[in-house]
C-alpha cells in the first residue's frame, strides 16, 4: 500500500510527510474536540494531573517530537521506520503546537484571546506543508529550469532576490504574507509593493514625514482589518472554540 501510494499519489520520498502531515492535522482536530468536551465538562475525558501539578498535553508532545524527530533522522527516507517516525513527530507536533500560546505567553492561555496564536499557528503550519508536499520549493527554487539549477549562481541569485522580497514584506507589517512568500515568491512580492501596515519598521521609517502615506496606510489596515477580522475569528472559533472572555480579562489584570 505505502509503495503505491509513493508511486500514484506521492512524489519519491515525500510519503512520510505526508504521513507527518495528516497524523499532524488530525491529532489538532481530535486534541481540540477532547479539550472543548472537557471544557463543557461532557464525555468520559479529563484533565491529566500528577502531584496536584496541571499535565498539559505539550509535554507528551514533546517527548512524541523528540522521539520521531530523531527516529526519522536516524532511518531512511523509505520503509517502514520511516512511515512509523513521521506518524509519531506528526503527532507530537500537533500536540505541542496546540499549545503554542501557553509555551509563548508562559501561561495557561489556551480559552483565553492570546490563545487563539495556537489555532493561527497550526493552520498557517499545515498549509506549508501542504504547499511543500504539492511541489512548490522554499524561495522560488521549483520555478528554475534543470540548467538553471546546475548553476550555483542562478540558484543563489533567485533564492536572494525571494528572500529580499520576503524580509521588505516582513519590515511592512505583514507577517503571513513574508511566511508564506518564502513558499510562493508572488506573495512575498505582492506584500514588498503594498503599503506599509501603520505601526510596522518601514511605516515608521519612511512615513514619518509623509502624511498622505501614513493616511492611506491606517485607512487600508482598518478596511482590511475590518473584513477578514470577523471571518478570521470566526473559523478559529469553529476549529479552535470560542475563547472565555472572562479569562481574558483575569489574565490583563495580572
Amino acid at each position: 500500500m505505502g509503495h503505491w501510494l509513493e508511486r500514484n499519489i506521492v512524489e519519491p520520498g515525500k510519503l512520510p510527510l505526508l504521513l507527518a502531515l495528516t497524523a499532524f492535522v488530525l491529532t489538532f482536530l481530535i486534541t481540540r474536540v477532547i479539550t472543548r468536551t472537557i471544557r463543557a465538562g461532557k464525555g468520559p475525558f479529563g484533565n491529566v494531573s500528577a502531584g496536584g501539578v496541571h499535565v498539559h498535553h505539550v509535554v507528551p508532545g514533546v517527548i512524541l517530537t523528540v522521539v520521531g524527530g530523531f527516529g526519522a533522522v536516524a532511518s531512511s527516507r523509505y520503509g517502514v521506520g520511516s512511515a512509523v517516525f513521521a506518524v509519531i513527530f506528526g503527532i507530537g507536533a500537533g500536540l505541542v503546537l496546540d499549545e503554542f500560546a501557553l509555551i509563548l505567553h508562559l501561561a495557561d492561555v489556551y480559552w483565553t484571546e492570546a490563545g487563539r496564536k495556537s489555532v493561527e499557528v497550526v493552520v498557517l503550519t499545515a498549509a506549508l506543508v501542504g504547499l511543500f508536499l504539492a511541489g512548490f520549493a522554499p524561495f522560488g527554487v521549483n520555478d528554475l529550469s534543470d540548467d538553471e539549477l546546475q548553476d550555483r549562481g542562478s540558484v543563489i541569485a533567485s533564492v536572494a532576490v525571494n528572500f529580499f522580497f520576503a524580509l521588505l514584506a516582513l519590515s511592512k507589517g505583514k507577517a503571513r504574507m513574508a511566511i508564506f512568500g518564502v513558499i510562493v515568491p508572488l506573495v512575498a512580492l505582492v506584500g514588498a509593493i503594498r503599503l506599509a501596515r501603520p505601526g510596522s519598521p518601514w511605516a515608521k521609517r519612511f512615513y514619518h514625514r509623509r502624511p498622505r502615506a501614513r493616511a492611506r496606510s491606517s485607512l487600508r489596515a482598518y478596511h482590511h482589518d475590518r473584513r477578514w477580522l470577523g471571518p478570521r475569528r470566526k473559523f478559529q472559533d469553529w476549529i479552535g472554540g470560542k475563547p472565555d472572555v472572562d479569562e481574558a480579562r483575569t489574565l490583563e489584570r495580572r
